[in-house]
């Protein structure tokens, strides 16, 4: 008889192995609460350079995330917010085609991005906590490939800026243009009024990088795993975790 020895996976609800970075110092984050309350309802429905603006008086050393799904965020932050870095959170399940937006962008906006990434590669997480991690468990697979290399990455900084909009969701229909993270950040918003048409225009308008899948169906863009086309008229997000329970990969919630 053959018996084969069965792998013990990690219980996913542990992440690996590497500390969190320490909390924000309690005086940075009273002063980012004292500027959230001054200006976020004068922020609350401002043009994108009024608040990047806004960014770069009050924490001109921010991180500007981009999802590489547009490249409008690095378009505006070359324009308003010169000092801050571009931080792209590389999953390594990218579609070929966000990775090549990545590298476009990397030229056109030199030595700014940043790539943050997992502190498994795909191959220790299939490992250590199984294979597929993102059908079996996609909560643990967006914590430790988005979410913490997110928190790891923001560390130097004391502001970071997003791409959502309050179309893009009902969890995000209420966005503020700035408001505090969970860790004291500020969280600086200033594509909340837009939507998906403008988003397009702009890039349009300026000749900005744009991902060739937008043109192919897919409105809204994450790892290429968890990611589907919609049809024309469904709403944007709908192929994003299609057939779970799933809306946000913890990013902002």
């Amino acid at each position: 008889m053959l018996f084969y020895e069965r792998q013990e996976y990690r219980d996913p609800a542990v992440s690996p192995d590497a500390e969190l970075p320490s909390p924000l110092p309690e005086a940075d984050k009273a002063r980012n609460q004292q500027l959230v309350d001054k200006f976020q309802n004068q922020l609350y429905n401002a043009t994108a350079e009024t608040i990047l603006d806004w960014a770069n008086e009050h924490t001109p050393e921010a991180a500007v995330t981009l999802s590489m799904e547009n490249t409008v965020l690095a378009e505006l932050a070359h324009r308003h917010l010169p000092r801050a870095d571009l931080l792209f959170l590389d999953t390594e399940y990218h579609f070929p085609e966000t990775y090549e937006v990545a590298d476009g962008v990397d030229k056109r906006y030199p030595a700014r991005l940043v790539r943050a990434t997992a502190v498994l590669n795909r191959e220790e997480q299939d490992s250590t906590y199984g294979r597929n991690l993102y059908l079996t468990n996609p909560e643990a697979c967006c914590r430790m490939r988005k979410v913490e290399p997110l928190q790891r990455a923001l560390a130097k900084y004391g502001a970071w800026v997003t791409g959502i909009r309050r179309i893009d969701a009902p969890t995000r229909a209420t966005a503020e243009a700035i408001e505090l993270d969970k860790a004291g950040r500020l969280k600086i918003s200033p594509l909340v009024t837009w939507s998906l048409e403008e988003t397009l225009e702009y890039e349009r308008h300026n000749g900005l990088i744009r991902h060739p899948l937008i043109d192919k169906g897919y409105p809204s863009i994450g790892c290429a795993t968890c990611t589907l086309p919609v049809a024309p008229g469904e709403d944007p997000r709908s192929g994003r975790w299609a057939g779970q329970a799933k809306t946000e990969c913890g990013l902002h919630t």
